[in-house]
């Protein structure tokens, strides 16, 4: 597996791809497409000089609901690679309880393994299918040993009536007829006990697959029982049984292992939260201890996991925050060295509203449009309605807490409340949405300090 390695996916047209989804910030857009082309660029170099060519990571400064992780998350999305987002604020120093640095590293290559097995998965499907159909038909229809070729390779008459009837019974099995028969199947077939065990977070560290420690302790009770169950049961049953079967664990394992190591992306938030320097008389252990134990995995470094070690060196790491009380001068020297590359995101700005409402692919207006669609409610966003939607949040951020593009979630869930909740209805066939309805609906809001506080 190996997601980026299209040379179709030029930087300008990766930019093209996160405009369908993020409006403005260029300039970002722009770093992020260069770091994720150069990758594909060094996997076409040969020799030891593609080992030494390192990924040059980004930091991501701006306030939120600017679009920082959504483009992390397209372009992972863009290149199929493996990605995780993690929180900064959220790990201490080792030697503490709570999460550590390295587990980031373990969660992306858990991840990736959940990644590679279902695309593993579906090239295996149908094949796996057939072969759980076969399965049922021999419980079905016995094959007795009588029904074989004649010394002169005819089939005997036995043997076609046999295979006249299997056919039969296959074609009701897919029509579904068979769904609720009854038949009896060998309850051990897997050969070790069905059971799961989560260990909680505080045993993380140990990373250990208990669920293959624990089958390998316990063996199967070595006599198959038979068990009653329904053929639909059965049918699925089997599939997994045989997409386990053909599904090699090594070579999963080794393919997650490239990609991780090769096209994983971890996208760090909330990085400011750590920039701030050491506080007088005291020990922060979810600062500058953080950036120390960061520092080697951002570098590249070998990180343990149950499925091997993973190889940090060319994992492109993106940082984000947005650095109100601090900024990115504030980290330690050495793990500022690993992010070469800054780029400012700008505050959202009214017009930058209007074009998120209309133009992504994924907008709010088609989203609500969609939801009242399936009440049966055609919705219209007449423009002047729009632009004044887009006047509010601009207002509304500029008077509380900037929280950019979210503040449209709260100011559209404000002005839809009452349809979204009035619905379905027999009365209720379309609704408009006029710049007058706008304007009633939300200036009482944007002009009472308490309503807006806790509304907007």
């Amino acid at each position: 597996m190996n997601p980026n390695n299209s040379e179709s996916l030029t930087p300008q047209r990766i930019v093209e791809e996160l405009d369908k989804y993020i409006i403005g910030q260029h300039q970002a857009k722009r770093s992020v497409a260069i770091a994720l082309r150069n990758r594909w660029r060094r996997q076409q170099i040969s020799g030891d000089m593609k080992g030494e060519i390192i990924p040059n990571n980004i930091i991501l400064i701006g306030p939120t609901g600017v679009g920082k992780t959504e483009i992390a998350r397209r372009i992972s999305r863009l290149t199929n690679a493996p990605f995780i987002k993690v929180e900064a604020s959220k790990f201490t120093e080792v030697g503490y309880v709570g999460r550590d640095v390295e587990s980031m590293v373990r969660e992306l290559m858990n991840y990736a393994v959940s990644q590679v097995r279902e695309m593993m998965v579906n090239e295996v499907q149908d094949t796996a299918l057939h072969a759980a159909e076969e399965h049922i038909l021999d419980i079905l229809l016995p094959r007795s040993k009588k029904y074989k070729k004649t010394p002169d390779g005819v089939d005997n008459p036995e043997l076609t009536r046999y295979l006249r009837s299997r056919e039969k019974m296959r074609t009701k099995l897919h029509s579904g007829d068979l769904n609720d028969k009854e038949i009896e199947i060998e309850s051990d077939l897997d050969g070790y006990p069905s059971f799961d065990i989560f260990p909680n977070s505080n045993m993380e560290m140990l990373d250990i697959d208990f669920n293959e420690m624990l089958a390998n302790i316990i063996p199967g009770r070595g006599n198959n029982r038979k068990m009653q169950t329904t053929v639909s049961a059965a049918l699925k049953r089997f599939t997994e049984l045989e997409i386990n079967r053909m599904v090699s664990k090594e070579k999963l394992t080794e393919t997650a292992r490239q990609s991780v190591e090769d096209n994983g992306i971890i996208f760090i938030d909330e990085i400011d939260k750590i920039a701030a320097a050491d506080r007088q008389g005291g020990i922060d252990v979810s600062r500058s201890g953080v950036q120390r134990d960061l520092l080697p995995i951002v570098e590249g470094s070998k990180v343990p996991t149950k499925h091997g070690t993973i190889d940090t060196s060319h994992i492109l790491f993106i940082a984000a925050g947005a650095f109100h009380t601090s900024k990115p001068s504030d980290l330690i020297p050495e793990l500022q060295g690993r992010f070469p590359i800054r780029v400012e995101l700008n505050s959202l700005t009214q017009d930058d509203f209007e074009r998120i409402l209309i133009e992504p692919e994924n907008s709010l207006t088609k989203q609500y449009k969609a939801m009242f669609r399936s009440e049966k409610v055609d919705l219209k966003f007449n423009h002047d309605a729009v632009q004044e939607i887009a006047r509010f949040a601009a207002l509304a951020n500029e008077k509380m807490e900037d929280i950019g593009a979210r503040r449209l979630h709260t100011i559209m869930n404000a002005l839809l409340d009452e349809y979204l909740f009035e619905m379905p209805s027999a009365s209720l066939k379309s609704v408009k949405i006029t710049k007058k309805m706008v304007s009633e609906r939300l200036t009482p809001l944007i002009e009472s300090e308490d309503l807006s506080r806790f509304i907007l």
